[in-house]
């Protein structure tokens, strides 16, 4: 008989996938304000450098590297706010359990996939190693500027893993590990309240 104090498996397997979230959600959120934050101070100080002086040398190299990173580390973050193409109408006419189903489906792939550009993006940054080359204005080795390539893409991979997760551990179906689905009625303007 197992001791009524021991979590079962199912709640276990929700508290890993919950604080494995809150460390992705903490490194994304951190990430892409700074480097947002960091992006605009940058182009604003270049505008205001080329107008009265000369133009920062390497404003358009940093600029590009902060372009990357809000980027990739941004579908991680749409994943797991749900923000990525789906198609909601062919789900919400399905009920909720053969939504779940599709939805692990759905994910399990996307997982896979973004998996495999992992895989693949990590195979070029090390073909990028190996070459050696630097770039132009900050002379920083340019695989410095692709290793959040891959980086993106596995976090990517682990969010559509914690969504399949979601949807085996609960009853509901989840879009996202954060978003749980749901049919929401649009109101058109004009039309009389309910």
């Amino acid at each position: 008989m197992p001791d009524p104090g021991t979590p079962a498996p199912a709640s276990l397997i929700r508290r890993i996938n919950r604080a494995v979230g809150t460390v992705i959600s903490a490194l994304e959120v951190s990430v892409l304000v700074i480097c947002v934050g960091l992006l605009a101070v940058l182009l604003i100080a270049n505008v205001i450098f080329r107008t009265f002086f000369e133009s920062l040398y390497f404003a358009e190299e940093l600029s590009m590297f902060l372009v990357l990173l809000i980027t990739f580390m941004g579908v991680s973050y749409g994943v797991r706010k749900a923000r990525h193409i789906r198609m909601g109408a062919f789900l919400d006419a399905m009920s909720p359990t053969v939504e779940r189903i599709f939805l692990i489906f759905i994910c399990s792939v996307s997982a896979i996939v973004m998996g495999l550009m992992a895989w693949y993006s990590l195979q070029y940054l090390e073909n990028a190693m190996s070459r050696g080359h630097t770039s132009p204005a900050l002379r920083l080795p340019k695989w410095t500027f692709y290793i959040v390539v891959p980086i993106g893409f596995a976090l990517s991979a682990i969010q559509y893993l914690r969504t399949v997760v979601k949807n085996l551990t609960e009853k509901e179906p989840w879009q996202s590990p954060d978003q749980q689905s749901e049919y929401e009625d649009e109101i058109l303007p004009g039309a009389p309240p309910e």
